[in-house]
């Protein structure tokens, strides 16, 4: 079997010879891959826990980028082998130069658009910073993305990323509450605008209430406005789609986003989505996203709207025809086979 060596600027954990991460991208594509590679994922060492355990045998993860260059060169024995790098950052840059440096090049996984991230991470210094890394990395390397405006003009594949099983297609739930129930799943980062809907949502005199699911163990941001709950990352499928059943509106705050799971996640349980005017793109031709300004008046308009029409909403969005991830690791490991 062919080896696929996976390149991570991921925080991994170490517990007893057991590995965690807190992205579950990275946890189910290794392990989807692994069908058909022998997949060994290379990525940052973590000394925080993480949430989601990575069912495979084959991961090394090193203190610092010396150490992580020396184990890259421990695997180049075999010129067979396959690189995956997920995503551009300085980490994986540099990886991506030291492979060129033995004429071997490795594909890149592009999963967001990482000026608009940088941007919203860094400001003004945000994009220059990652244009340059894309220049040197967009040269060397075979580029995949879930988005063709990712690759910015560039030569590469174009995937749909996708988590949903069985399970998210089946027995969808009418929401039999009046109340304005938003759910957000995802990570507390600044890029993913969490800290930006929790501010509107602040001086809110309306009844409308925000659960969020995607605090990582032991973080220290704390949350405690009164409207909001939080909760951890969420590794079990039953109980993470009890979280989409029990809400009636999902909001997805980013500044940037590609192909974002979650949302594929709402429209599978049949609940309409309100993301902010930065990523109206992720609409495409799906049924039952909405778009609201950065605002509270006009936040509750848009909820108000759905609200107002909400079984219409859902017999529409039973239309959609929305990617498996049963489907997304065939494309996936059929494009890393035919790329050289």
């Amino acid at each position: 079997m062919e080896k696929l060596f996976i390149i991570s600027n991921e925080s991994i954990f170490n517990y007893q010879k057991n590995f965690f991460c807190d992205n579950i991208d990275i946890k189910s594509t290794s392990e989807g891959l692994n069908n058909k590679f022998e997949v060994n994922i290379l990525g940052r060492k973590s000394k925080k826990i993480r949430s989601h355990k990575i069912n495979l045998k084959n991961i090394k993860i090193y203190n610092n980028i010396i150490s992580f260059l020396f184990g890259i060169f421990k695997t180049i024995k075999n010129k067979k082998s396959k690189y995956l790098i997920i995503s551009i950052s300085p980490f994986t840059m540099i990886a991506c130069v030291f492979l060129s440096l033995f004429k071997i090049k490795p594909i890149v996984y592009l999963r967001s658009d990482g000026y608009g991230e940088y941007k919203s991470i860094l400001g003004f210094f945000g994009p220059p910073i990652y244009h340059v890394m894309f220049f040197i990395v967009s040269k060397i390397s075979n580029l995949i993305s879930c988005r063709e405006y990712i690759l910015y003009g560039k030569k590469g594949d174009i995937v749909e990323p996708s988590q949903l099983t069985k399970k998210w297609l089946s027995n969808q739930k009418q929401s039999f509450t009046d109340k304005t129930k938003l759910l957000y799943v995802g990570r507390l980062k600044v890029e993913k605008g969490i800290f930006s809907l929790l501010k509107i949502l602040k001086d809110s005199n309306e009844n409308v209430n925000l659960s969020i699911v995607g605090a990582e163990k032991n973080s220290n941001k704390n949350i405690t406005q009164k409207n909001v709950n939080v909760y951890e990352i969420e590794n079990n499928e039953d109980n993470l789609i009890k979280f989409y059943d029990d809400h009636n509106i999902f909001i997805l705050p980013s500044f940037t986003e590609g192909h974002p799971m979650a949302l594929l996640e709402a429209l599978a349980r049949r609940r309409p989505v309100i993301v902010f005017d930065e990523i109206k793109h992720v609409i495409g031709d799906k049924k039952g996203i909405f778009v609201s300004k950065r605002n509270y008046e006009s936040l509750l308009d848009t909820i108000n709207n759905i609200k107002n029409n909400y079984q219409k909403i859902q017999e529409e969005m039973k239309q959609n025809n929305l990617p498996t991830n049963k489907e997304f690791i065939t494309q996936m490991g059929n494009i890393i086979s035919n790329l050289n």
